[in-house]
């Protein structure tokens, strides 16, 4: 029987298989542990069904990844859906920014979502929207609150594999209600599963929100680190240059200071964003600054 791993507790597996809508409890073969290979939520794997009513079971076989992070622990994510207020609290571009490059670096494309957008009046949203012209993002303007565009997010997430992250306070948890609503999962029963006392820790979980459509929450975070990139690689990880670099005067532009730089035509002719452009140089100046060891 085939499955996606949903939640990992202490050595027990959670598996829920969409054309069922069960919940199996499973233990990994001693092999993955011979192998170094353990199990990671977002895994589809073969089991053998040992209880058929208690929904007992053995993973048999990993299949193929297509990707793994380790921050959250995750496997076979297929986009990034990344949330911020456009008001209350002011989004921080720099911020978001930071997260772009994350999952760039790591080849997850992303869509960038502002949250309670009935707050903010139509200069403010009008100017978020002007910060990812040119970039290549979806960006989607919702409320939780009034429920606008909640339909739109969720048939983009639909028979998708979703990781959803963003800074405390900006109404991921409420999102993430209003895209469960019509959750057909059975929820008591992997409720009485993963809320038994051995598993009461907090872990990685991913959330159905649909056939073949689920959703990772991860917490808020507040800052977000860069230093594992090299200045050189930067321009890599932002879509709107990518195809502007070899337009330039110089091979290895950086797109700060150079003449006849493309990059830099494009942001003072209005075809690319200034404000991305200048987060790009603050990023350039502090992978340029970082020690060396």
């Amino acid at each position: 029987m085939r499955g996606k791993i949903i939640r990992g507790i202490g050595g027990f597996y959670y598996i829920h298989v969409p054309q069922t809508n069960h919940i199996y409890e499973c233990r990994a073969k001693g092999i993955f542990r011979k192998d170094n290979i353990k199990p990671l939520p977002g895994d589809w794997v073969e089991m053998a069904v040992l209880d058929e009513n208690e929904k007992l079971g053995n993973i048999e076989k990993i299949l193929p990844r297509k990707n793994a992070l380790i921050r959250p622990a995750v496997a076979n994510i297929d986009q990034a859906l990344v949330i911020f207020a456009a008001a209350s609290p002011k989004p921080s571009l720099n911020l978001l920014d930071r997260f772009l490059l994350r999952m760039e670096k790591q080849d997850i494309p992303s869509i960038i979502c502002f949250n309670k957008c009935d707050l903010a009046d139509d200069e403010t949203l009008a100017g978020l929207a002007e910060a990812y012209k040119g970039s290549g993002y979806q960006v989607l303007f919702v409320s939780a609150k009034q429920g606008i565009g909640i339909e739109e997010m969720r048939m983009l997430l639909k028979d998708k594999t979703t990781t959803v992250a963003g800074p405390s306070g900006v109404g991921k948890s409420s999102l993430i209600n209003l895209l469960q609503d019509q959750m057909e999962m059975e929820t008591g029963e992997i409720s009485e599963k993963i809320e038994r006392g051995r598993h009461t820790t907090r872990h990685t979980e991913l959330l159905c929100a649909g056939e073949d459509t689920y959703i990772l929450d991860t917490p808020g975070f507040s800052s977000i680190a860069i230093e594992d990139m090299e200045k050189e690689e930067l321009e890599e990880y932002y879509p709107e240059m990518k195809h502007k670099s070899g337009m330039c005067r110089f091979v290895g532009c950086a797109h700060i200071s150079e003449p006849d730089c493309a990059v830099k035509d494009a942001v003072e002719e209005g075809e690319l964003s200034s404000s991305r452009y200048e987060n790009y140089k603050l990023f350039y100046e502090e992978l340029k600054s970082k020690k060396k060891w």
